[in-house]
C-alpha cells in the first residue's frame, strides 16, 4: 500500500508540473490581462499537432519543435489580439463578445485539426517514452520526468522576465493602472498584446509536452478547459509560483484517486480541492 501511495504521488507531482505548463499561458492572459482565452487549450493541442508533424516529417524531437516552433506561436497571438483588440477591446465589448470570439477561435481551430490530421490519436514515440528510473521502490518514468523539468525551466523563465525586465514589469501593471502605464511613456495595447503573444507562445511547448506523455486527437482540448481554469483560479490570478503550486496540488489530487478509487473521480476531486481552498482563501493560494 505505501509503496503504491509513493508511485502515485511522484506520478502526481510530476504531472502537476505539466498541467502546470499548460496553465501558464492563461495566468498571463486570464490572470494578468482579463482576457478569457477559452481557446487556450485548443492552441496546446495545436502546439502537440505541429510537434507531431516536425517528428514525423523530420525526426525533430518534439519538445525541440515545440521550441522552435514557439516564436511563430507568439507571432499567431500578435495577429489573435490585434483582432481581438479592435473588434472588442477598443469598443468595450470584451466581455460577453470577446468570450464568443474566442469560442469561435476554439471551434475553428478543432476542425481545422481535424481536416489536416484527422480524428485519429496521435502519439510521439522518444527515446525516453519507455524508460524510467527506479528510486528504490517508486517508479520515476522519463515521459514524465522530462516534461516536468522543461515545465519547471519555461516557468522560471517566465518569472525571471516578468520579475527582472521593463517589459515584465509593464506586463504585471498594465491590468491595474493603464494611466500609470502611460505615465511610465508604455503603450498599454502594445503591452497587452506582447503578453497575450507570450502567452500563446507558451502553448507550443505545453503542447509538445503533452503529446510526449500521452496521445492526442483534435477534440482533447475541451478536457482541459476547466482544469486549466481551476488550476489558474486556484493558485492566484496572475501568480505564476501559484499556478505551478496549484498545478501540483491538482496532480497529486488526481493521481492519487485515480490510483485507490478510478480515474472517473478524478476531475472530481480534483474540482472539490480548488472548492475547499477557495473556501478559505478566496483569492487562491498565492492570490493577493
Amino acid at each position: 500500500m505505501l509503496d503504491l501511495l509513493a508511485n502515485a504521488v511522484v506520478s502526481g507531482l510530476l504531472l502537476g508540473g505539466f498541467y502546470a505548463a499548460v496553465t501558464v499561458g492563461l495566468s498571463i492572459s486570464f490572470g494578468m490581462l482579463d482576457i478569457v482565452n477559452i481557446a487556450h487549450p485548443a492552441f496546446v493541442l495545436l502546439g502537440s499537432f505541429i510537434a507531431y508533424g516536425a517528428n514525423a516529417a523530420w525526426g525533430l524531437d518534439p519538445i525541440i519543435a515545440g521550441i522552435v516552433f514557439a516564436p511563430l506561436f507568439f507571432l499567431l497571438g500578435t495577429g489573435i489580439h490585434r483582432v481581438y483588440d479592435a473588434s472588442f477591446a477598443r469598443r468595450g465589448e470584451e466581455s460577453l463578445r470577446g468570450l464568443a470570439f474566442f469560442f469561435g477561435v476554439l471551434f475553428i481551430t478543432e476542425v481545422a485539426l481535424v481536416l489536416a490530421f484527422g480524428a485519429d490519436y496521435r502519439l510521439v514515440e522518444t527515446p525516453y517514452s519507455s524508460t524510467s528510473l527506479a528510486l528504490g521502490f517508486v517508479g520515476v518514468p522519463l515521459r514524465l520526468l522530462v516534461p516536468f523539468l522543461v515545465s519547471l525551466a519555461m516557468i522560471t523563465g517566465i518569472q525571471f522576465v516578468l520579475d527582472h525586465s521593463f517589459l515584465g514589469r509593464a506586463i504585471k501593471a498594465v491590468a491595474q493602472d493603464r494611466l500609470a502605464l502611460r505615465l511610465m511613456a508604455a503603450d498599454p495595447v502594445r503591452v497587452k498584446e506582447i503578453a497575450f503573444a507570450l502567452s500563446i507562445a507558451t502553448t507550443s511547448v505545453a503542447g509538445a509536452l503533452l503529446i510526449v506523455i500521452a496521445p492526442v486527437e483534435p477534440s482533447l482540448g475541451r478536457d482541459y478547459i476547466g482544469r486549466v481554469f481551476a488550476i489558474c483560479v486556484l493558485g492566484g490570478m496572475g501568480s505564476l509560483q501559484g499556478t505551478l503550486l496549484a498545478g501540483l496540488i491538482i496532480g497529486v489530487a488526481e493521481s492519487v484517486t485515480a490510483t485507490f478509487y478510478g480515474p472517473s473521480w478524478s476531475p472530481a476531486v480534483a474540482f472539490g480541492v480548488l472548492l475547499l481552498v477557495l473556501a478559505v482563501r478566496p483569492a487562491g493560494l498565492l492570490g493577493r
